[in-house]
């Protein structure tokens, strides 16, 4: 298997809270971010989802917070696609600094889910393949 798909991210002043570290809903976000920047990898963009009339979809998030962030800091966000049987699949995030230390961990549940019939497509994993114009990134 390949290394993860990484992308990283600055911490801005705007995203601390009141104890001057990174506010736990944007560690959410930076997860958010890595996903979205890993399909455009594979050639997957917004607008060629809803071409193909499906839409990724959360079902389940999981955050382990291990060290805080500082403004100003670096923070890269890994994003790796497991597959499975059925409707879901997992994805598995790490935010590290760049010294390799582990800042948190993101463990979800995903679907890809059919615009028109408001379902989950059944394989999702076949609907990725087909959309995406270099699979290597979601680990296909």
């Amino acid at each position: 298997m390949a290394d993860p798909f990484r992308v990283r991210v600055t911490v801005r002043g705007y995203e601390l809270d009141t104890q001057g570290h990174l506010n736990q809903a944007v560690y959410l976000q930076y997860g958010e971010h890595a996903r979205w920047e890993c399909l455009r990898a594979a050639g997957i963009s917004q607008a060629r989802l809803l071409a193909g009339g499906v839409g990724p979809v959360a079902l389940e998030v999981t955050v382990r917070y291990l060290r805080e962030l500082r403004g100003g800091d670096e923070v890269d966000v890994s994003c790796e696609f497991r597959w499975g049987e059925g409707k879901t699949f997992q994805i598995v995030q790490e935010l590290t600094r760049p010294d390799g230390t582990r800042v948190a961990e993101l463990t979800g549940v995903g679907g890809l889910l059919d615009l028109a019939a408001r379902r989950l497509v059944p394989d999702p994993r076949r609907r990725f393949a087909e959309l995406a114009t270099d699979p290597g990134p979601l680990n296909l």
